[in-house]
């Protein structure tokens, strides 16, 4: 699904991303972990292309075809989709509208389709009714950000700190629809959606199995393996003991 080959990347130019590479295969599901400005958001930024994250070497591949020079618009009609941590809010479009928009709807009139999706993500019909993201808390931001992605049904789903800032109830409620938008609740072999979730605390994975676990650091990814034990040896010890740790398995083998 995804491949990233020696990506470099960098910003007002400052580097950012240092040789990375990274892949996910088709109806697999990633999650990403690393303290603040190594480089997790910079990374999906970069994988969806926006422009201030220029990249300077390594290549991009999705779907099998190399994406390095495609604009975010393109990208996205190849089946990329993206949560962000902090959206904005946007005035004068209503929640009903933006999701209507994200299915390719834009007739601008709030179809049923989208308020039998908003039930399902506990939104009332007068909610769909408000500026997007205007006077929202964290966890109605959070399934703001879900509902719309579920609207576009995207082939490849990337989540920038779904589980920040969101209570208990919220947390079941938006790991569920994560798990749904993943294929996460049918048979691996049947699976065709995949995932790149980045997370600080890990609570996302309480409520969402996931494949592979990677702990990023000053724009590298620093060790990759199990999601159990990587983030049992984060608990435990910090970032460096787990990468110690990863890198005393790879010298075993």
């Amino acid at each position: 699904m995804l491949e990233i080959k020696a990506l470099n990347l960098e910003v007002d130019g400052r580097p950012v991303l240092k040789d990375l590479n990274l892949t996910i295969k088709e109806g697999e599901s990633h999650v990403l972990l690393g303290p603040n400005g190594s480089g997790k958001t910079s990374l999906l930024l970069g994988i969806l292309g926006f422009p201030k994250y220029k990249v300077t070497g390594g290549s991009i591949i999705f779907k099998g075809e190399d994406i390095t020079g495609l604009s975010t618009a393109e990208r996205v009609k190849l089946g990329m989709g993206i949560a962000f941590q902090h959206p904005p809010v946007i005035r004068g479009i209503k929640l009903g509208e933006m999701v209507d928009l994200c299915k390719g709807d834009t007739s601008q009139q709030i179809t049923q389709q989208t308020r039998t999706l908003a039930k399902k993500l506990h939104f009332s019909d007068e909610f769909l009714e408000r500026d997007v993201n205007a006077g929202f808390s964290g966890g109605e931001i959070k399934r703001s950000e879900i509902m719309q992605l579920m609207a576009q049904d995207p082939d490849f789903v990337m989540l920038d700190e779904p589980d920040s800032g969101v209570d208990i109830e919220n947390m079941e409620l938006i790991g569920d629809m994560i798990g749904e938008l993943l294929d996460r609740r049918i048979r691996p072999s049947k699976r065709t959606a995949s995932g790149l979730i980045i997370t600080h605390l890990a609570t996302i994975t309480n409520y969402i199995e996931v494949d592979w676990a990677h702990v990023m650091l000053n724009g590298m990814i620093a060790c990759s393996g199990n999601p159990n034990r990587i983030i049992s040896d984060i608990m435990k010890g910090g970032y460096g003991k787990c990468v110690r740790e990863c890198q005393t398995t790879m010298d075993r083998i």
